[in-house]
């Protein structure tokens, strides 16, 4: 399991980069969303969630990462999404914009949480 945590960062990150910066460049040529960003937006959702569940599942199995800063980024990328969910409908406003963001704070946010891993 720890091996699958450590390489569905690179899956979660990659993704959750992609698709915001995707969101992004929507937003700036002031395009309206497709089927296509819709769909990649939940997958990188879906991306990240497996990753924060790969990590609940070793934290229950005892295995910790060192640092307490890790398990921290952990819970704000728990609490962004949380956070996204309660302000759905002022999100849906500049949608392109908003989750493109999203998606790239919490990228962020996995290089932060990868950056404090001391095994």
């Amino acid at each position: 399991m720890r091996a699958f945590h450590g390489n569905w960062f690179w899956v979660s990150v990659i993704t959750t980069g992609i698709v915001g910066l995707w969101g992004v460049s929507l937003a700036i040529a002031k395009r309206d969303l497709g089927r296509a960003f819709r769909v990649a937006r939940v997958l990188a959702f879906v991306a990240m969630s497996i990753q924060i569940a790969a990590g609940l599942v070793l934290w229950g199995r005892g295995i910790r990462p060192g640092n307490g800063f890790h398990v921290f980024y952990g819970i704000v990328i728990v609490v962004t999404f949380s956070f996204a969910y309660l302000y759905r409908p002022q999100m849906a406003r500049r949608p392109a914009l908003s989750y493109g963001l999203l998606l790239l704070f919490v990228m962020g946010l996995g290089f932060r949480a990868w950056s404090n891993v001391t095994l």
